[in-house]
């Protein structure tokens, strides 16, 4: 599984996600790309999943088009702390994510 995190997922939630290949935006060099660029830029590399805390992306973009799972971590913050306890269902949900289907990861 190929996990692209958002700029708006803390970096240092990527090694809660061992066992998957994981970058993040601004690794690949996408900081400040908005969400339709963001979607096409993970397509382009081959990437399966956008992990972001981007309750909007589903209704600013056509995420069933873009050919992407698409997992919404829904957190009072978007602080590690917060984000942390949601991993166990992250996890869960990488295991059933369909391309073209939004999740709330909500714990």
């Amino acid at each position: 599984m190929r996990i692209i995190l958002d700029e708006c997922v803390p970096r240092p939630l990527k090694p809660y996600l061992s066992g998957h290949d994981v970058s993040t935006a601004q690794e690949r060099g996408w900081a400040g790309a908005k969400n339709g660029a963001i979607l096409r830029l993970v397509r382009e590399a081959a990437g399966d999943v956008v992990v972001t805390t981007d309750r909007n992306l589903e209704f600013q973009q056509n995420v069933a088009a873009a050919g992407l799972a698409v997992l919404v971590l829904v957190a009072r913050t978007n602080t590690l702390e917060d984000l942390v306890p949601l991993v166990p269902s992250l996890l869960q949900a990488l295991r059933r994510a369909v391309a073209g289907q939004v999740m709330h990861i909500t714990g």
